[in-house]
């Protein structure tokens, strides 16, 4: 049994190689596993890397960085003392960022806490209103979009403290235009408006669009010298550049230029000048019940422009961050036009003032000397002629008996100078279009050539411009052929005879200064206030000498004392209107005019300049509809001729804000003044008009 019960140890069986639970199997698996996935890997890595590298990269780009330009501060304005007549404020501005609201809720919810916080505060705003607004297609897909201007600091504060209830609203500042003289200057200044897509068009080929890159959501000089001047007063765009996230909300700014203001422009204006004619010819206009007016003051010397006036006006502070359609459109379509700059967008018949052009064809051409003489008994008929319609009478039928060109200027007889006009033309052969051509020559019939938008030409006209009408325009003017009548009308400034006031001043101011026409300048420096140091003067315009007109002694004398004797001499149709002022120590040579209007009153006119023989002053006034020139036109012409020759205190314009006022760079030799030093003796012309008197 013991033999029996004794066993062999067993010896273990070692595992089969592929048995399930062999590690070698396991690592087998694993490392299969691992290669497929790697290749997988590399192989989707080659594909985006290589193949698909072109596109994914410019996708990139697309999505994760955007440009957005940032607005450069405009220049200012100055008058020619350094005032500060247009300049930038600050004004708060709510924006939408269109990325940082994640959901329609989100946004509409925003919008309407937005709209009720607004008009809680006096802005009355509506949500359709500020949806509008965030859907301007102008703005750039991740610049804010501006949903109210203006806001008051109290709600700025307010949305900055509750800035968890108001998500995406930004607060901003940003510089607008302000006005500290209100009103005065709107005309000649202008004011800039939202850059339109014909305007943007227009530019993508200019230097400036270049230099100076616009948006669509940009400003733009839209009149006056803000739009002529664009170029100088707009400043060069910063540019910012943004990492954005998919949604095109803004993660981090990569970079940042920052804009470079625009260049200031000086002006020969004077502020307080041009308040004073508006002031006066605000008040003339009221007291005649005229529908408007206009003033045109230069200084003869160097052709800058003093002041230009226009009545009735508007507020350019009504343009600040955009005028509505409806306004605007109101505007213009009011019957007395307050947008239009009267004294040079309009033309008007010069009546009388234009007298100085037929005595001076008269003269230079030797038709008549200053001897020569005419019965004058009130009433001039044209030689062959029978009717009304032949017959041209003084005011108020007056007679002045003998009278040469002297003495016709200074009591304005329209019979001299009817004898005149129908002498030219039946001399034609000799002397040919001499009335016409000497208008020419002194700059009328074309555009001065000042730095203002939609000038007017006027109209000087002839037989070759009258048929040459006719011939474009048969329907307009159906005779082209030209009459004795016309010639008259012409000598009388009458007819077709057109001119703007800015002519008008120039032309009295080009005779008076000894001949030398000026193409006006209302820009005298471009600055640049931007550096650390002292105001830099980048460019001078220099006074513009378009010809010089020959005026020989024989013919400059016999006007120039027809001309004094019109404020000095007894008869004179200005006497009255200068009484009590100083013309010993400032002579004023002016005439006076009253130019007739088909179905409406008579218009108003007066020119002048001063102090003879030395000018420093030129000016025109033209009141629609105001009758005679000198009680319709004349006291505007003595109310500024008081302050400018000194004898009565220039006032300061009004201002509604502080007023900076800059310091430039001393002037060149021709720098232009405002105040006028007196004559200190009286020219001989001055007793020669009083004798005749």
């Amino acid at each position: 049994m013991a033999a029996a019960a004794h066993k062999a140890p067993r010896t273990p069986i070692a595992p089969s190689p592929m048995s399930a639970d062999s590690p070698h199997l396991r690592l087998g698996i694993v490392g299969v596993v691992v290669l497929a996935l790697m290749g997988t890997l590399f192989a989707r890595l080659w594909y985006l890397q290589v193949l698909d590298a072109p596109e994914y990269q410019v996708a990139a780009e697309i999505v994760q960085v955007r440009e957005v330009p940032q607005e450069a501060t405009r220049g200012r304005i100055l008058d020619r003392n350094g005032k500060v007549i247009v300049d930038n404020r600050i004004s708060i501005v709510l924006s939408m960022d269109p990325g940082a609201v994640r959901s329609e809720e989100e946004r509409t919810a925003t919008l309407v806490v937005l709209a009720e916080e607004l008009t809680r505060s006096g802005k009355r705003t509506k949500v359709a209103d500020l949806e509008r607004r965030l859907a301007d297609p102008r703005y750039n897909p991740v610049e804010p979009r501006p949903l109210a201007i203006d806001v008051d600091e109290e709600l700025a504060v307010l949305i900055g403290e509750r800035a968890e209830h108001f998500p995406g609203i930004a607060v901003q500042r940003r510089a607008v235009r302000v006005y500290p003289y209100g009103s005065v200057g709107a005309h000649l200044l202008g004011y800039v408006g939202r850059i339109s897509p014909d305007e943007l068009a227009e530019l993508q080929d200019e230097p400036i669009a270049v230099q100076k890159p616009y948006q669509q959501s940009d400003e733009i000089g839209k009149a006056g010298i803000e739009r002529i001047f664009e170029n100088d007063l707009r400043g060069t765009p910063g540019l910012q550049r943004i990492e954005v996230d998919a949604d095109e909300v803004p993660l981090r700014t990569l970079s940042e230029i920052d804009p470079i203001p625009g260049h200031d422009l000086q002006l020969t204006i004077d502020i307080d000048v041009q308040a004073a004619a508006e002031k006066s010819l605000a008040e003339q206009v009221r007291s005649v019940s005229s529908p408007g007016g206009s003033v045109a003051v230069m200084d003869p010397s160097d052709g800058s422009v003093l002041a230009l006036a226009s009545y009735p006006t508007y507020d350019p502070t009504e343009f600040v961050n955009g005028i509505s359609n409806e306004r605007f459109e109101l505007l213009q379509a009011s019957g007395q036009n307050p947008l239009l700059n009267r004294a040079l967008q309009s033309a008007y018949p010069p009546g009388s003032t234009f007298k100085l052009v037929t005595a001076f064809a008269g003269l230079d051409t030797g038709l008549i000397d200053a001897n020569s003489s005419y019965f004058d008994n009130g009433v001039y008929r044209l030689q062959g002629c029978n009717g009304s319609a032949c017959e041209f009478r003084n005011a108020q039928g007056a007679s002045y008996q003998t009278v040469g060109a002297q003495r016709a200027l200074t009591v304005s007889s329209n019979v001299f100078f009817a004898w005149l006009g129908e002498r030219f033309w039946i001399e034609r052969d000799t002397y040919g279009y001499a009335i016409a051509d000497t208008a020419r020559s002194f700059g009328l019939g074309s555009a001065t050539g000042v730095q203002l938008p939609l000038e007017s030409s006027g109209f000087i006209p002839d037989p070759d411009t009258k048929a040459q009408r006719h011939d474009d325009n048969p329907e307009a003017f159906p005779d082209g052929s030209w009459y004795t009548g016309d010639n008259v009308n012409s000598a009388l400034g009458q007819g077709d005879v057109l001119a703007s006031p800015l002519q008008i001043a120039n032309l009295y101011g080009t005779f008076g200064n000894g001949g030398r026409l000026h193409s006006p300048n209302i820009v005298w420096r471009v600055l640049d206030t931007t550096g650390d140091g002292p105001t830099e003067v980048v460019r001078e315009l220099a006074p513009r000498v378009v010809r010089q007109v020959e005026i020989r002694p024989g013919v400059r004398d016999p006007i120039v004392a027809g001309l004094l004797g019109v404020t000095a001499s007894q008869g004179g149709t200005a006497a009255n209107v200068f009484e009590g002022f100083d013309l010993t120590s400032f002579p004023v040579a002016a005439k006076t005019g009253t130019a007739e209007v088909r179905g409406k009153e008579d218009n108003a006119v007066f020119a002048a300049y001063g102090p003879n023989p030395n000018p420093r002053v030129a000016l025109a006034v033209v009141v629609e509809q105001g009758g005679f020139g000198s009680s319709g036109a004349g006291p505007v012409a003595r109310y500024l001729f008081d302050r400018l020759s000194g004898q009565v205190p220039l006032e300061q314009a009004p201002a509604s804000r502080p007023v900076i006022v800059v310091t430039v760079p001393e002037g060149s030799p021709t720098a232009p003044t405002t105040t006028v030093p007196p004559t200190s003796t009286a020219p001989p012309a001055t007793q020669a008009a009083g004798e005749a008197g």
